[in-house]
């Protein structure tokens, strides 16, 4: 299994792409550019199979209708934030000065509860991780080592939690008990910024220190 990171839009949110060696993908958190999204699936010629949401804020989302357009693919979300894809004042586009209100259709299928899937023959395990916003959810290869977070957890930060929903004590709860509980070299794919890895965040990051 492999990964690429594509930060894109104002706010350079990371898109990745997670494939493997039959040429299929899944495609995570188009938040903008769709044609950076196209130009490395026709490059790499790949199959996208869905879409996957850590959680439906605006930057994280404004790309999902053309991509699900252009390959005909299922977008899934949890079932918390339902019906944030389609309300600006929910997926907060509709409070940042200079953003255009995004409204995205439903999503095709709901994240219920946490444990381990398969996708289109992609096996992961989707942890529940609110605290960021109430249906953030992460995603964990463990066969693979790495974990996409969304904006849960930084390299050196943690998840903002003044937008609608967020909680900070909640989203350290789910940082001490969903994601430091993993094996030390796990790498964090992180909703912004670079990639770092879990024993370097239980190490070193002064926000989960502070607050333990």
């Amino acid at each position: 299994m492999e990964w690429i990171q594509l930060p894109l839009g104002p706010l350079q949110t990371n898109a990745y792409i997670v494939y493997n060696n039959e040429g299929s993908c899944l495609i995570i958190d188009p938040g903008e550019e769709k044609n950076k999204i196209i130009q490395f699936v026709q490059k790499k010629r790949l199959q996208p199979k869905a879409i996957l949401l850590t959680h439906a804020h605006f930057d994280h989302i404004g790309a999902v209708d053309p991509i699900r357009e252009e390959y005909s693919i299922p977008v899934y979300l949890h079932q918390a934030e339902k019906k944030w894809l389609p309300n600006p004042s929910l997926n907060g586009s509709a409070i940042f000065e200079g953003v255009q209100p995004i409204i995205v259709k439903h999503a095709d299928q709901l994240f219920t509860k946490e444990g381990e899937l398969s996708i289109e023959g992609f096996q992961f395990y989707l942890l529940e991780t609110p605290g960021h916003s109430p249906g953030s959810v992460s995603f964990y290869f463990e066969e693979d080592g790495f974990i996409i977070v969304g904006d849960t957890l930084f390299e050196g930060g943690i998840g903002r939690t003044d937008l609608k929903g967020g909680q900070e004590q909640q989203l350290l709860k789910s940082i001490h008990n969903k994601l430091l509980t993993l094996p030390n070299d796990t790498y964090v794919l992180p909703g912004h910024d670079g990639v770092t890895t879990i024993g370097k965040e239980t190490d070193h990051n002064p926000f989960l220190h502070v607050r333990k």
